[in-house]
């Protein structure tokens, strides 16, 4: 992507807009005892921040920090490239559900959208774009999987050990997100399955499906895009369906040349635009949080769009869902229905019981012949497979101190592992707005937390039990009276005993009051014991 704007100094204003166009754009928690802790490497590089993960959350938490000044960190990647869940996910008909000058930093307005709801493409080139504008690609460690990270108390700093090598820091944030390990059903026979294997977000480009039998196994948010857009080619399109989901018409369309030109010359209107759709989504809160009988409107257009969509009663019946609107997350496309209702299109409303060579039984005990299986069954969203390599202050692990579901103080901090910081934490995800609103509440309160530390004199920091429990008996109260607890559905938003631990039961701007100062009375201060060891020598030789 070329750019015409200058790269920004770390105290850069709020707004740097992105002027080019972008491109074409579970298993269950390990709760073994923890190991050994994995041996020092003398010459690791220690830094005052390590972040994990390169997505939204960890190119964020980059330009959060230089503007704040802090310069000596390292963001470690796994892959070779940032964009996160975007980059991950690059399925046919890849896109976000949420508009695109909504789903899109403050910081960093990007004026060349080229439709409403971008493609995954789009993003992937803006986050990319970002990561240059603002000077993050230097600070980027890539094909660095974290293993293992264990705060070493004697210290008062976290040690990471990756897949590149070691690192130590004086805190940890937690980026990875909820979206990255994908999870695939363990079925019975599925390892003697004679054809071809993905995940949606793994997915295959190099398989070519024209005229194959293929099966689609989930009807979520990736399936709705995927279904459409291979129904065409396919020979025949089997498509697997526990549960249905509520679906209504996607108003996308193109940004026209003149909206283009208008927010780049006058990006007032582009920020007039954005808080347009904040608004509007706002507003849309209290139907699903304190009131969900408000719901009823919006089901009734998701009911006659389906009417419209599929003319055969008895296929309109197993795409009907019997549990209130808003419970699951609701779908949009104007493509979906009529995939489904496609000729060579089969929808079986039952899931897979098991895999016998080429042929898939289904638990309503029907088989079906397929050369092909992709998994849209979702993420390890409440079991995040991080959890299992982070030790904090006694050497438990996060899986561990998780094990009864995940929570944290405002999404942000967990007891008994100083400063551990994450992006997207528990109950901090959102049903019907943007992720990227909460993200930069979350990275606000990172900062603060780390320029409260060095005010202060302390080196770490970590929330009181006392704190973190009453603020997520508080969240869960309020969780009580959502369209989420009182739907009628079961959904990932629930861990394996039906607590909600992803979602905020509220508005955005409620999250961002709450995130926006520490509280040092819901925190225990530490001080530093010993001498940090900088043996590795200055910042700069530490991210050479």
């Amino acid at each position: 992507m070329a750019s015409s704007t200058k790269r920004p100094r770390p105290d850069a204003s709020d707004r740097a807009p992105l002027d080019a166009s972008s491109g074409p754009a579970d298993t269950a928690p390990d709760t073994t005892p923890a190991p050994e802790a994995t041996p020092a490497a003398p010459d690791a590089p220690h830094v005052r921040v390590a972040v994990i993960g390169s997505g939204f959350g960890g190119i964020g938490a980059g330009v959060r920090l230089r503007r704040a000044g802090i310069t000596d960190f390292v963001i470690l990647e796994r892959a070779d490239s940032v964009g996160g869940t975007w980059r991950d996910n690059s399925y046919p008909g890849c896109a976000c559900d949420v508009p695109s000058h909504l789903y899109s930093f403050s910081f960093a307005p990007n004026p060349d959208w080229p439709r409403s709801f971008s493609g995954q493409p789009d993003i992937r080139a803006y986050l990319e774009k970002v990561t240059d504008v603002f000077g993050i690609r230097p600070h980027l460690r890539f094909n660095a999987e974290v293993t293992e990270a264990r705060w070493e108390a004697d210290r008062t700093r976290w040690r990471i050990t990756t897949t590149a090598g070691q690192w130590t820091a004086d805190a940890v944030v937690s980026a990875a997100g909820p979206l990255a390990d994908p999870q695939i059903p363990d079925l019975p026979g599925l390892d003697s399955f004679t054809g071809k294997v993905f995940h949606s977000s793994r997915w295959d480009h190099d398989f070519d499906l024209a005229g194959k039998r293929v099966a689609m196994v989930g009807t979520g948010a990736s399936a709705a895009q995927i279904i459409p857009n291979i129904q065409p080619e396919v020979g025949r399109l089997t498509v697997f369906q526990r549960t249905p989901a509520w679906v209504l018409p996607r108003r996308d369309r193109a940004i026209t040349d003149a909206e283009k030109w208008l927010h780049t010359r006058l990006p007032l209107t582009a920020k007039l635009r954005r808080g347009t759709l904040f608004a509007l989504r706002e507003l849309q809160v209290d139907a699903f949080v304190r009131r969900p009988g408000l719901l009823k409107l919006v089901q009734q257009l998701a009911e006659r769009h389906i009417a419209q969509s599929v003319t055969d009663p008895a296929l309109r019946a197993k795409l009907t869902p019997d549990y209130r609107i808003g419970c699951k997350r609701i779908l949009l496309s104007n493509t979906y229905y009529p995939a489904l209702a496609a000729a060579n299109t089969e929808v079986v409303a039952a899931g897979l019981r098991e895999v016998r060579g080429s042929t898939l039984v289904a638990s309503d005990g029907s088989e079906h012949e397929v050369d092909a299986i992709v998994f849209g069954t979702g993420f390890h969203v409440t079991d995040m497979p991080i959890g299992a390599r982070v030790f904090g202050a006694n050497g438990t692990s996060l899986a561990e101190e998780w094990k009864d579901g995940m929570e944290a103080l405002r999404g942000s901090t967990v007891h008994g592992f100083p400063n551990l910081f994450f992006v997207i934490g528990p109950n901090t995800g959102l049903g019907n707005s943007s992720m990227i609103l909460m993200i930069e509440s979350q990275l606000n309160y990172l900062v603060d937390a780390l320029t409260t530390l060095g005010s202060v004199g302390a080196t770490a920091m970590q929330p009181t039990a006392r704190a973190q429990r009453h603020w997520n008996l508080e969240l869960q109260h309020r969780m009580d009276r959502t369209v989420w607890t009182t739907g009628g559905c079961r959904s990932w938003y629930l861990d394996s005993s039906g607590k909600n631990t992803v979602l905020w039961p509220g508005s955005t701007t409620s999250f961002r009051r709450a995130t926006r100062k520490v509280d040092l009375a819901e925190y225990e201060l530490i001080m530093r014991t010993v001498p940090a060891d900088r043996s590795a020598g200055t910042p700069e030789e530490a991210l050479a």
